[in-house]
């Protein structure tokens, strides 16, 4: 082999690699990210038992006695959704064919539908409480895939703020396929929430400020890593 060919060798196998990493990486799927600024709306849900059915609509009761809270909040401006989730009552392994087991679906009340985001699964499995906390940003992918399109695909926040009751959150487990709780998403002032026994209390919208302050310098360093990441890809 020649001294002109050897370095040409080199340069087509550089370039091979970083097709198979390109091919190993999902496309498009979603980030985590620091916590923004400011929000555009807010959401919650009361997830129970009860509301869950299965894909051909039919009422199919999840773990008796296990509850949902499901805090959403949402900048559509910069598509973020930053998530607060606690499962009491839960027990069991998690299981879906989607990439994690806990999700928003388009679907409206009784009715099946597909899902739109994917969150990481509450933690830790076990009989306690279980939670997870966090912000992601789109675009959405769930693993669920569809003549090659994956059901988050496309799919922007904004879908949300237009029609939350056409949205659940649920998760799901290996005892409960078709899901443990599920409910309706319902919208909140961004400020503050009603107590329900007169006056108000410090909204659990913004307490959530403090719980996600940890996740979102943790995923604020992640995105730096992506963005050092693309600088490097565009330099080479």
């Amino acid at each position: 082999m020649s001294n002109n060919t050897l370095p040409r060798t080199i340069a087509l196998g550089a370039v091979a690699a970083v097709g198979l990493v390109a091919l190993g990486s999902p496309a498009h799927a979603e980030t985590e990210v620091a916590e923004p600024s400011s929000f555009t709306s807010a959401f919650t849900v009361m997830a129970t038992p009860d509301q869950v059915i299965n894909n051909d609509g039919v009422v199919t009761p999840g773990q008796e006695g296990a509850t949902g809270s499901f805090t959403f909040r949402i900048n559509s401006d910069e598509e973020i959704i930053c998530y607060d989730i606690t499962l009491n009552g839960v027990s069991g392994d998690y299981q879906s064919p989607a990439k994690t087991a806990t999700h928003i679906h388009e679907a409206a009340v009784g009715k099946p539908g597909p899902p739109r985001i994917a969150f990481p699964n509450p933690a830790p499995v076990g009989d306690g409480p279980r939670t997870s906390s966090g912000c992601l940003q789109g675009p959405f992918t769930t693993g669920i895939v569809t003549d090659g399109v994956d059901s988050g695909e496309g799919f922007t926040l904004a879908e949300i703020e237009a029609n939350p009751a056409g949205f659940t959150g649920d998760s799901h487990t290996v005892d409960f396929a078709a899901g443990v709780v599920r409910g309706q998403l319902s919208a909140v002032p961004v400020g503050g929430v009603s107590t329900g026994a007169g006056g108000t209390a410090t909204s659990s919208v913004d307490a959530l400020g403090l719980t996600l302050a940890g996740a979102g310098v943790v995923g604020l360093l992640a995105a730096l890593g992506v963005t050092s990441r693309r600088r490097l890809h565009a330099s080479a």
